[in-house]
């Protein structure tokens, strides 16, 4: 049975012990199975703190953070691969600490808009940092999750099938796909066709809609996205992101473009993702267990 997580950005924009007692807190009243921290400061994290009030909420955590410029694995400079490879280790160890289970983003390259394609030598030191990165993962039980984004924001994985190639040339079991809607909507001709393809290699799962707004109020088709899942057994974390400019803020609303406040109230976004979502669970679950219903017996 898949866990379902928000992101903490629908409750807060940072990390201090205020914001992640009131992250939490809300997280385990909408009923939510964990949430996604978001790690753009690691020292913003207070472990102790953070581990204490996750237990007491009983609720499960995931990490998910991104490379800036100077920290680009894919850049092929000596310097900034060295700098990437030291923030994602620093990464893994934060999620050991506060007990995550999965750390997922833009772990392969720059978060950032480029102005030419990757080359092949910047992929190649990218697949050794990252497996690199997995193998001191694997040691703490954490999934590595290679998050597929829009051009907008990496030019490495744009498309699920390229995030497959990578992580089988990583070739680790705890290295996964990590594919978002919101993304797939961007780039994938057929999104549902893109996650039956990912099939076992798919690890971590964002469901947003086209605006990143409340699911099932934008353009994408969740029906055909949550038979896929379905189809392919997935059993892994499905966690509802959303931004709006109520809550991030700078730096983060100038790097994504979030413009416009398409929600004020978190809890009742948060809320009606849980319950759509295992909506169309059910529904994809009912749709695929009993496609004899509507037979001639």
């Amino acid at each position: 049975m898949n866990k379902l997580g928000v992101h903490a950005f629908v409750w807060t924009e940072g990390w201090t012990n205020n914001d992640a007692a009131k992250a939490i807190g809300l997280t385990a009243e909408a009923g939510y199975d964990l949430i996604e921290a978001s790690a753009m400061d690691f020292g913003a994290f207070d472990v102790e703190f953070t581990r204490k009030v996750l237990e007491q909420n009983g609720l499960g955590v995931t990490l998910s953070f991104g490379l800036d410029s100077t920290q680009d694995v894919s850049s092929g400079d000596p310097a900034r691969v060295r700098a990437g490879e030291q923030r994602l280790m620093d990464g893994v160890a934060l999620a050991r600490d506060i007990g995550a289970t999965h750390v997922c983003g833009i772990l392969y390259s720059a978060f950032q808009k480029y102005s030419v394609p990757p080359t092949p030598e910047g992929i190649k030191g990218s697949v050794d940092v990252v497996r690199r990165v997995g193998e001191k993962a694997k040691e703490s039980g954490i999934t590595l999750g290679m998050e597929v984004v829009n051009r907008y924001e990496s030019n490495v994985l744009n498309t699920a099938a390229q995030a497959v190639e990578f992580v089988k040339r990583v070739s680790l079991p705890n290295v996964k796909v990590h594919l978002d809607c919101y993304h797939m909507n961007i780039e994938e001709a057929d999104v549902a066709a893109a996650i039956r393809d990912t099939g076992n290699n798919l690890g971590y799962f964002h469901t947003g809609d086209s605006h990143r707004g409340y699911l099932g109020s934008g353009s994408i088709d969740f029906s055909k996205i949550f038979r896929a899942l379905v189809a392919i057994d997935y059993q892994g974390p499905i966690t509802f992101e959303s931004f709006s400019s109520k809550v991030v803020g700078q730096p983060l609303e100038g790097i994504l473009g979030i413009w416009r406040n398409l929600w004020e109230d978190s809890r009742d976004l948060a809320t009606h993702a849980k319950a759509y979502t295992e909506v169309q669970l059910k529904s994809a679950r009912e749709s695929i267990a009993n496609p004899g219903r509507s037979r001639l017996n």
